[in-house]
């Protein structure tokens, strides 16, 4: 049996409620920093305000502030009656603002809750008060799912994305209007190479999509395959089987870990943990932070 080699957590994006317990004291960290105390963490789960380190020894301890997550609290806390409802059949259970997916033993996948901005993936933006078979999925085993902010995302066994919801910010990795008009502010109107206009067809409108209610299937570059996923408020992440790490959506905060603060609609990977010769094996996003687990590349 392979000794797993030894890792360490990182976080980045916003922490103005200090919640991410790292070295810096800014309210923004643009670039990946190593937790403290990263090689005893097992796991980490991020809300809004705060965020929950569970340690190999066992113990929990909180970053941020508590208090001001009380109503998030609540809500999780009332969701216990499903988990019990659910528990035969349950896989895992991810919860988003206002919608639930739920991974049976099978690979299926059920959601329910709200659905206004498409995050069900029944192909309505209707509610729906109990869980609902994703049909459009039916036949398609998924190995893991997240839950965003009002977007959801699946992994499959054979290391396909799916994902459907919101895409405001480009958290889908498809076109959106707001990118498109702030790439418009920065570059000017739409240029040629040689600082020409370019032509458009009078009355030709832009592809843009803000709301998705099926499942639509992402390609990663390279054909990449996909081991995991995360999603925060308006921004998603993707660990590859090679352990590269893909973020893209909104970046007000460096949620995407790319040194800057810019939003992306498509995939881009994430080049420090590719510098630093580190295999990222986990990545959980809060709703507007990244973290990260990963080990030495022993084979670079």
């Amino acid at each position: 049996m392979t000794e797993e080699l030894p890792g360490a957590w990182f976080g980045f994006g916003f922490c103005g409620f200090g919640q991410e317990p790292v070295s810096g004291h800014g309210r923004w960290v643009l670039s990946p920093e190593q937790l403290r105390a990263g090689g005893d963490i097992c796991h980490v789960s991020a809300s809004w305000s705060y965020t929950a380190l569970v340690t190999r020894g066992g113990h929990v301890e909180l970053s941020g502030s508590a208090k001001g997550s009380a109503d998030g609290c609540r809500d999780a806390w009332a969701s216990e009656g499903l988990l019990v409802l659910l528990r035969d059949r349950s896989g895992r259970l991810e919860l988003g603002i206002e919608h639930a997916l739920l991974l049976d033993a099978a690979g299926q996948v059920f959601s329910w809750g709200g659905g206004r901005h498409g995050q069900l993936g029944h192909g309505t933006l209707e509610a729906e008060p109990e869980p609902r078979l994703l049909e459009a999925l039916q036949g398609l085993p998924m190995a893991q799912l997240a839950a965003g902010g009002w977007h959801s995302v699946c992994v499959s066994e054979t290391g396909d994305i799916y994902i459907w919801g919101w895409n405001e910010s480009g958290q889908l990795a498809l076109p959106t209007r707001s990118l498109a008009e702030d790439k418009r502010t920065v570059t000017g109107e739409a240029l040629n190479e040689d600082g020409s206009e370019v032509e458009r067809v009078a009355g030709a409108p832009a592809h843009f999509i803000t709301i998705q209610p099926f499942p639509a299937l992402l390609d990663l570059p390279l054909g990449s395959e996909a081991v995991g996923a995360s999603c925060g408020s308006r921004h998603t992440a993707v660990v590859t089987r090679t352990g590269e790490l893909y973020t893209w959506g909104w970046g007000k905060y460096g949620q995407l870990g790319h040194k800057d603060t810019t939003s992306l609609d498509q995939p881009c990977r994430v080049e420090y943990f590719v510098e630093k010769q580190l295999q990222v094996k986990t990545v959980t996003c809060g709703p507007w932070n990244t973290y990260v687990y990963a080990v030495e590349n022993r084979n670079s």
